[in-house]
């Protein structure tokens, strides 16, 4: 395939290449994109900074389940070591739960790192 290029001032400015070849380098860059991004989270992963999170656990918190409960059972806590973890009262973990009582940021903040996870993950 031909190439042409185009220079300015004596530098090569640009390259002018037939369609499919460019649609064709096109799909390997995402591809490539693509192969990174997943080499990303698979250090992640190995890092210990990410985790694979279970179909079963995914859907109960789409389904709108207390993400307090939900993250606490798949951790296999009970409220009570959950609260000793927290520095909680295992009633006020209840009541989170059962959504009579909001927590203040302060108590979601030592529920978070409880459960090794962000904030963001327990606050409906």
């Amino acid at each position: 395939m031909k190439v042409q290029i185009l220079e300015k001032n004596g530098e090569e400015v640009f390259a002018v290449v037939p369609i499919e070849l460019w649609r064709e380098l096109l799909e390997k860059a995402e591809a490539l994109d693509d192969i990174r991004a997943h080499d990303d989270v698979v250090a992640a992963l190995e890092r210990g900074e990410e985790e694979l999170l279970p179909a079963e656990i995914a859907d109960r918190l789409v389904a709108g389940e207390n993400p307090v409960k939900v993250w606490r059972e798949y951790r296999g806590l009970t409220q009570r070591e959950l609260a000793d973890k927290a520095g909680l009262a295992q009633a006020y973990i209840a009541q989170i739960e059962t959504g009579r009582r909001k927590g203040t940021v302060d108590v979601y903040k030592r529920l978070a790192a409880a459960l090794r996870v962000d904030i963001d993950d327990l606050v409906e």
